[in-house]
């Protein structure tokens, strides 16, 4: 290991790292497969290791609260491990009920949910930002969504964004997201916002302050 690594955090490594050209689209989605993630990072840190969690019980690769079902993924970096919990969603990214659950449901989940803890570690953040802000789906790792459309009454297209005002619970997200992700820079940031909200030029000017 270099000493330029040994002195750079795991994510500061990682988030460096441009996933342009391995980006992938489905639909309207733009998205990072869990296998390119993975070779971009074992490349980087060829020691990284994947955890499957299973039930202490069954044995089984997944969770379930009776209704649903979840996997448990873990990636460990340097010795740091970050885990995610992903539930075993369709192509609407809703939870399949558990009596309807299958083992390729369950395969699929388990590889969407090693892109997002590769993700966790800063490779390919950036595309999951939608969990929270900027809405993006899951559909794997990455989505840029265009904003949802309403309809008037004479037939007419027009953005349901978000009015987004300082002190909302919306606001406090923005800003958690901005302060973790600063290395995106306030354009690629600001873009993702503008999918989603609806602001106001004082709004804007406080986003900008939270960069300087």
């Amino acid at each position: 290991m270099s000493d330029t690594k040994k002195n750079t955090s795991v994510f500061e490594t990682l988030s460096g790292i441009s996933v342009r050209e391995k980006i992938e689209r489905k639909g309207n989605l733009d998205y990072l497969s869990w296998a390119n993630a993975w070779a971009m990072l074992k490349s980087v840190y060829p020691d990284a290791q994947r955890k499957v969690y299973e039930h202490d019980h069954t044995g089984f690769n997944y969770f379930t609260d009776g209704k649903s079902a979840y996997v448990k993924v873990g990636i460990v970096v340097s010795g740091l491990e970050h885990i995610d919990y992903l539930p075993v969603m369709d192509f609407r990214n809703n939870a399949i009920p558990l009596e309807k659950v299958t083992a390729m449901d369950v395969n699929k989940t388990i590889q969407r949910s090693t892109a997002k803890a590769i993700a966790m570690h800063g490779l390919g953040l950036s595309l999951w930002t939608g969990e929270d802000i900027p809405e993006m789906t899951t559909s794997a790792p990455a989505q840029a969504k265009a904003p949802a459309k309403a309809t008037t009454k004479d037939g007419a297209e027009t953005s349901s964004l978000i009015e987004l005002k300082k002190g909302s619970e919306n606001w406090e997200k923005v800003v958690s997201y901005i302060n973790a992700n600063k290395g995106l820079g306030i354009e690629k940031i600001g873009a993702q916002l503008n999918r989603k909200y609806k602001m106001s030029p004082a709004i804007k000017k406080e986003i900008a302050n939270l960069f300087k």
